[in-house]
């Protein structure tokens, strides 16, 4: 005995749109900055892949400590109809960041950037740490 199923049409079904729904095609953490940090004797030095980015989409300022990384990329909206659709789209539009702990001594000047091929490298100087007098501890309650 050989049994039928009948499956339901979907409206516009579209296989290309399902091929690439599979978790194997799925970007994880699109949006985060991968980084590399390289320790020497006399500072660190930063690479970062930015990939797709112009330099004057990236922003680098360090502020109470903190160096922080800014890119940000508007997304085209420039899509002619005779060029046809998108069935997928995995370049990343809008803005994305990561931060550093480089030390309250570190300031602006002191950092050395450049950018080549897709890689932010930024040489950051190591400087003394500032000796904390007393620890201070906060009281849990009940």
């Amino acid at each position: 005995m050989v049994y039928m199923m009948i499956v339901p049409r979907k409206k516009d079904y579209d296989l290309w749109d399902d091929f690439f729904r599979d978790p194997f095609f799925t970007v994880k953490d699109s949006k985060l900055m991968k980084a590399d940090i390289k320790e020497h004797d006399s500072g660190y030095n930063i690479l970062i892949d930015l990939p797709g980015y112009d330099k004057s989409e990236i922003k680098v300022d360090v502020e109470d400590g903190y160096l922080t990384v800014k890119a940000s990329k508007n997304e085209e909206n420039e899509e002619k109809k005779e060029d046809g659709k998108f069935i997928r789209r995995e370049r990343i539009y809008g803005e994305c960041s990561r931060s550093f702990y480089v030390g309250s001594g570190v300031e602006a000047e002191d950092i050395k950037a450049s950018y080549k091929n897709g890689t932010l490298s930024l040489d950051v100087p190591k400087k003394e740490l500032q000796e904390v007098d007393n620890k201070k501890y906060i009281e849990i309650s009940d």
